[in-house]
């Protein structure tokens, strides 16, 4: 008997935030991406940004006092919601420790970001993040043995995505951009992630053009706004400046019961199209 359809209103929309990790390379300013593994359950074989789902636990209220220049009130206050906000930086930053193995983060009785050059700390860290991805180490509890701060103020609100219906798995994802802490080298983890690489912005949108990165609409689009800066500096100023972005919502067309595009708010026809009512 064959399986009842998923009616595509159903399916739940999870709270997610991803991170433009950006540097000074040779050529001009670069963004880490990496690559998900060809048997992700979402966005397989995609070039992305570190990221990933908000966890209940990201909105424990022992993450404040460890946040530097944020609590939840002003986190918010940034994001344009009345409340929970914190928890989508605690996100932020725990994703791109588990998934590119940095750690936007201080001590208590420091400046400076953390640095990872020295090769047993770096080790002991690498251990760590591996830990808490598995879930045998909790990221709060990590944070406070180590006497660490999160920089969650450095991080900032660039563009706001949400899946469109019709999706097996939707996200509300907020894209944040952060310069990349010098004393510390992202890798990809060898498991949801396969490769990984410093780009030029323009040059991955070239390589999408010609197919050989594979990326979805938001991470293009995030990448086009990062295309007219020369520097990290820049970007990171500019990123500060952009307030509060207005959610996209694309659409999904479908002809004749099969995926055609879709269509983002402002495009033609993107009032008239009809959202399917089962996921595809």
């Amino acid at each position: 008997m064959p399986d009842t359809p998923q009616r595509a209103a159903d399916v739940p929309i999870r709270p997610a935030a991803t991170v433009m990790l950006v540097r000074d390379g040779v050529d001009g300013l670069e963004v880490f991406m990496m690559q998900r593994t060809l048997s992700a359950a979402f966005a397989h074989g995609m070039y992305v940004f570190p990221g990933g789902k908000v966890d209940d636990a990201d909105h424990a209220g022992h993450f404040e006092p460890i946040c530097y220049g944020l609590d939840d009130a002003s986190a918010s206050a940034r994001l344009g919601l009345e409340s929970g906000g914190l928890a989508w930086y605690v996100a932020a930053v725990r994703e791109v420790f588990e998934e590119a193995g940095v750690l936007l983060a201080r001590r208590a009785d420091a400046d400076a970001v953390v640095d990872l050059d020295e090769p047993q700390l770096a080790e002991r860290y690498n251990d760590a993040r591996h830990a808490v991805h598995e879930g045998r180490l909790d990221f709060a509890s990590f944070c406070s043995e180590e006497g660490l701060l999160l920089l969650v103020d450095a991080l900032h609100l660039v563009d706001h995505w949400i899946t469109p219906q019709g999706e097996r798995r939707r996200f509300d994802t907020r894209f944040f951009l952060g310069a990349a802490p010098p004393a510390q080298h992202p890798l990809h983890d060898d498991k949801e992630t396969i490769a990984s690489r410093w780009v030029r912005p323009s040059d991955a949108i070239e390589l999408w053009r010609e197919g050989e990165l594979q990326m979805l609409p938001p991470t293009i689009a995030t990448l086009q706004f990062l295309v007219p800066h020369t520097t990290a500096d820049a970007a990171v100023a500019a990123a500060a400046a952009v307030g509060i972005p207005a959610p996209v919502l694309p659409k999904v067309v479908v002809v004749d019961g099969k995926f055609a595009g879709i269509k983002r708010p402002g495009d033609d026809g993107y009032d008239d199209v009809q959202e399917p009512e089962f996921v595809m």
